[in-house]
């Protein structure tokens, strides 16, 4: 059992790295081993996942996330959030940064370790659609 509830722990995450957009944040919060699937790509170690984070963030200017709700099972070791997240383009996803107004929502999967650290997360977002009204 997690010292606090999962979904404490994984909202904090929300806050702090997405909302507040500290990825500096990852560092406390992120196993070392963490691993991210999203999109179909893998990314491995918390020093990776925060490159990947900073540059995903870099891509939409004046973001705002918000999670719509959250379910953890019975221990808390696994966490579902249902998200979305607006902002303008800014060269999300190789596009022109043109300033577009973007909207995306997606489900994540996380895995919480005893100690609260985050350890994995299975993202699947709208990114597809998203990059369809970008490129048009």
């Amino acid at each position: 059992m997690v010292a606090r509830s999962g979904i404490d722990v994984v909202h904090e995450f929300w806050a702090r790295v997405w909302q507040a957009q500290d990825y500096d944040a990852i560092e406390e919060l992120v196993a070392e081993d963490f691993v991210l699937i999203s999109g179909g790509e893998r990314i491995e170690s918390r020093a990776a996942f925060k490159e990947w984070a900073e540059g995903f963030g870099a891509g939409f200017r004046d973001l705002t996330f918000e999670v719509v709700e959250s379910f953890e099972n019975h221990d808390g070791s696994r966490v579902c959030s249902l998200w979305r997240l607006t902002g303008r383009n800014n060269g999300a996803f190789g596009t022109e940064p043109d300033g577009q107004p973007v909207e995306m929502t997606g489900t994540a999967v996380w895995a919480v370790r005893d100690d609260g650290k985050l350890v994995s997360n299975r993202v699947e977002r709208n990114a597809f659609e998203v990059y369809q009204k970008l490129i048009r």
